[in-house]
């Protein structure tokens, strides 16, 4: 049997707060994802990695005619996708929620007209793997919107040694477990070499400064949650420690204080048509 596609070691974990998390994050980046996604058209779209079903409400919401079928390795995940989504009443029979591996889709040639993936292909040893089987699964001509994390873009001012410490260790713990922290950078030659067509990618960039005071400190403040969600992880993992912990907290402190912080982070969306 072919191993799962997924890392053996998630860096987020599952716990009720990253579930929430995940929702949070959803919310707060819906306009930067969501922007110049187009599924107009599309009636059966696939969507890997689905996880609490936080981008499968949006999907639905901003695109009625849609009907997502959700595939996610993690029973837990699914689980709280089925209840977050039971209230909502859009999403009502237009969703469907399996137990899948993306490397490994459950579904025959040409299922669906439309793809999305999310936060995903970071997870996975091999993103090639999982983009040949999204491609056999879709019709020709279907559309293909893939987002993902550059890490190496993240600045915060003023200067936070703790936090950028933990930044590193954050970024070689997903790769020594199987992950890619900058694949968001890899996605043109991964879907090039993938055999899809029309390949674009966009850059998406979360600059906040003083001209938006607010929306900064809430940003910081997510981010704090970000890097907070693996902390156990690594503390276990012996890649940081206590001190370096608590260091990060009381930076993140100092950070939302100061009347003249910088947040920058930059991640990319890749658009792909099938043929």
């Amino acid at each position: 049997m072919t191993p799962p596609i997924s890392s053996p070691t998630y860096l987020h974990g599952f716990s009720s707060t990253e579930q929430e998390r995940l929702m949070t994050q959803a919310r707060l980046l819906e306009p930067t994802i969501f922007g110049h996604i187009d599924y107009t058209g599309v009636r059966r779209l696939l969507e890997v990695g689905s996880g609490v079903g936080a981008q499968t409400e949006i999907l639905l919401r901003r695109f009625p005619e849609l009907h997502v079928t959700g595939v996610d390795l993690s029973e837990a995940q699914l689980a709280t996708a089925r209840a977050n989504l039971e209230k909502t009443p859009w999403c009502s029979d237009r969703y469907v929620l399996q137990h899948a591996d993306a490397g490994e889709l459950p579904f025959g040639a040409r299922a669906f007209d439309g793809a999305f993936l999310c936060w995903v292909l970071e997870h996975v040893p091999s993103p090639a793997r999982v983009l040949s089987e999204v491609r056999r699964v879709l019709s020709p001509g279907s559309p293909v919107y893939i987002t993902e994390v550059m890490n190496a873009s993240f600045l915060l001012d003023p200067y936070s040694p703790h936090i950028w410490r933990y930044w590193m260790a954050f970024n070689d713990f997903q790769h020594d477990n199987g992950g890619d922290p900058f694949v968001g950078a890899k996605l043109g030659n991964l879907l090039l070499a993938g055999g899809f067509r029309d390949v674009q990618t966009d850059i998406k960039t979360i600059h906040l400064d003083n001209r938006e005071p607010a929306r900064r400190k809430t940003m910081i403040a997510f981010w704090e949650q970000v890097l907070l969600s693996a902390a156990e992880q690594l503390l276990q993992a012996g890649t940081v420690d206590e001190e370096t912990v608590d260091g990060m907290r009381r930076e993140f402190r100092q950070v939302q204080n100061d009347p003249n912080a910088v947040f920058f982070f930059s991640f990319v969306q890749a658009r792909a048509t099938v043929y």
